[in-house]
Formats: structure tokens, C-alpha cells, sequence
């Protein structure tokens, strides 16, 4: 499948899959963004995808800043209609406590040092332009169709919602002890 991308910036970075099989591709950040605790930036990559008919373009986060970091990238969808910039949407779910010293960590999660004094604030992250922020998958788009009803058909779980099957396994064999081990 072609995609077609204009770079917005001279500078952005087209996408390229890490490895052969790998089903996303990286989004690089094309300007350096300061995300402070308890806020949300809008990240730009500097690209515009023309996405073909029928397809869409899913953002998803990156598992090592997720992991590393308090950063999230939330999920987005590029629609095949839509031929502006690209942006990444990101969370900073860290709070600043008040009495502690302040200090800036990069999308790794490293404490990195600062001669501006607005970005010396604590849990405040900074995107740099080059970072690899997101990943993106293009799928097939199925739309449905939709049919009023005056009633819905019998299902085992009905109207039951969040938590309605419980937390726990419900496979007791996956609490097992290892062979040769008995339970206390």
C-alpha cells in the first residue's frame, strides 16, 4: 500500500518501520514540547498523511515511555478525509508536590538539567524535536450500519457492565503451585 506524506516542516522525519514484521511505525516529534504536570500537549510531527479510501491511520503510545514514565499517549485516529498535520495528543498524569525539589526528566524518564528556569519544575517532561513519541498502524476501515430496533436479542451477559464477570481467574488451574510444592 502507497501512502503519500508531505513534510510540513523541513526537518520532519517520514515514518519507517523499526523491523520487517513490526505492524507500526514510529512518529517522531518535529518541535520540542514542555508538558507540566496534570497537563496535556498536543505534540506535532511536521507530517500530513493522505491516507487511502477505505483505511484509517490508529496513533498509539510508545510501551517504553508508557512504561518509564508518567507521559501517556492517548489513542487517536487519522480518518482517509483528513490531509492536515498530525498531531500527538499526550497526557502528563504526574502531580507536583509542593515542597520538593524541581527538576525536568526527558521521554526516557532521566532527570536532565536546564538553564531555563520555567522548565525547572518537578515531574515536568520534555519532548525534544526527534523523539520517537508515538507509534501509528494503518487498518482497514469496516463502517456498520445501523438499524433502530425496539428490542435487542437475549445474550448471556445482558445488560451486565464493568465488573459484571468479576475480577478474580476463573481458571483455578492457573493458581496451581509448581510440581513437588504443596500449599500451606
Amino acid at each position: 500500500m502507497n501512502v503519500n506524506i508531505k513534510r510540513l516542516t523541513p526537518d520532519a522525519q517520514i515514518p519507517a518501520y523499526a523491523h520487517a514484521t513490526d505492524a507500526g511505525f514510529d512518529l517522531v516529534a518535529a518541535a520540542d514540547v514542555i508538558i507540566e504536570p496534570g497537563a496535556t500537549a498536543c505534540v506535532p510531527t511536521g507530517l500530513a498523511f493522505e491516507i487511502p479510501e477505505g483505511y484509517e491511520m490508529q496513533i498509539r503510545p510508545r510501551s517504553g515511555i508508557t512504561l518509564k514514565t508518567k507521559l501517556r499517549v492517548q489513542l487517536g485516529t487519522v480518518d482517509c478525509g483528513y490531509t492536515g498535520e498530525v498531531g500527538v495528543v499526550v497526557d502528563n498524569i504526574a502531580q507536583a508536590p509542593e515542597s520538593v525539589s524541581r527538576m525536568v526528566k526527558d521521554i526516557s524518564g532521566r532527570l536532565i538539567a536546564s538553564t531555563d528556569r520555567e522548565l525547572h519544575r518537578y515531574n515536568t517532561y520534555i519532548i525534544r524535536k526527534g523523539d520517537r513519541i508515538a507509534q501509528a498502524v494503518i487498518k482497514p476501515v469496516e463502517q456498520a450500519v445501523f438499524t433502530e430496533v425496539d428490542a435487542l436479542g437475549d445474550s448471556d451477559r445482558g445488560a451486565g457492565g464493568f465488573g459484571s464477570s468479576g475480577v478474580g481467574s476463573p481458571h483455578p488451574e492457573y493458581f496451581r503451585e509448581p510440581m513437588g510444592k504443596e500449599r500451606i
